[in-house]
């Protein structure tokens, strides 16, 4: 045999060998792994414990790298305290009352849209109607659920804390007084004892405003009702103005001088306005 084909023949022998020992030495590590993460994985299922404490080391390892690359430190469970909830995932009716009401009170959509939602929820169960819940939560607070009067009302529902605070117990104490869901139900749960105890709306939140034993609770009753009515509207469909007609023609101008200022505030640097998000 000449040498060329000696020299040839030897090298694809070579290269066989090669190959063959690569796939064998491959084969094995790769059957190692899997067993590696069977065993691993059967040790996580009968140990829950070992489970929790491998997840709290991973998660830990991805913040690290996370505030490494950012600089910011994350929190995994912020997400799950936000109250929000995206108004397009709504009914149609509550989905009406959250755009209408986020911006007439200038309050982003979507925490609206859970107090909307929670509304609707607690409405049923307390024999109110949603509509009045929220019409209630507007006057009161504006939708702001760290308000506080000079009396020490507090939250969305301006419940007078101190007076309430067994019914924050469930919720954690009286600091939960300033968790939008929390203050609702325990507003809308104040709400429904006043006008159980006054036996009618009006009533109720005439108790409900500290003035049951006055002559006049200074319009807030009529306000309630007001709005109330307005949202009702709204939930149907109705296309309600966010302010009320102007009594004069002082209030007429002033309103026009509002509106040219929310334009000129939202003009971009090129003298046009910003487009609407959809």
């Amino acid at each position: 045999m000449p040498v060329f084909a000696q020299f040839k023949l030897g090298m694809r022998t070579f290269a066989a060998d090669v190959a063959q020992g690569f796939f064998a030495i491959t084969h094995n590590g790769m059957a190692l792994l899997g067993l590696s993460l069977f065993f691993c994985v059967v040790a996580l299922t009968v140990r829950p414990d070992l489970r929790v404490v491998t997840e709290a080391k991973l998660i830990s390892w991805l913040q690290d790298r996370q505030y490494d690359a950012t600089g910011i430190e994350s929190d995994v469970d912020a997400v799950d305290r936000a109250t929000a909830t995206d108004p397009r995932d709504l009914p149609k009716q509550q989905a009406n009352l959250a755009y209408w009401l986020s911006r007439k009170y200038r309050v982003a959509p979507e925490p609206v849209s859970a107090l909307v939602s929670e509304a609707y929820d607690l409405g049923p169960r307390n024999d109110m109607e949603p509509t009045l819940i929220l019409a209630v939560m507007a006057v009161e607070s504006g939708f702001n659920p760290f308000a506080q009067s000079a009396v020490g009302a507090q939250g969305l529902m301006q419940v007078m804390t101190k007076v309430h605070v067994d019914k924050y117990q469930s919720f954690g104490g009286a600091m939960a007084a300033f968790d939008p869901v929390a203050n609702l139900r325990v507003g809308v749960n104040v709400l429904k004892e006043c006008i159980t105890r006054a036996g009618s709306v009006e009533g109720g939140l005439k108790l409900y405003v500290g003035a049951g034993n006055a002559k006049d609770d200074s319009g807030y009753a009529a306000k309630v009702a007001a709005e109330h009515s307005r949202l009702q509207q709204v939930a149907k469909g109705v296309k309600v103005p966010t302010t009320p007609p102007p009594a004069t023609a002082a209030e007429a101008a002033t309103a026009r001088l509002e509106s040219l200022w929310e334009k000129a505030q939202r003009l971009t640097p090129f003298g046009r306005p910003e487009e609407e998000p959809r």
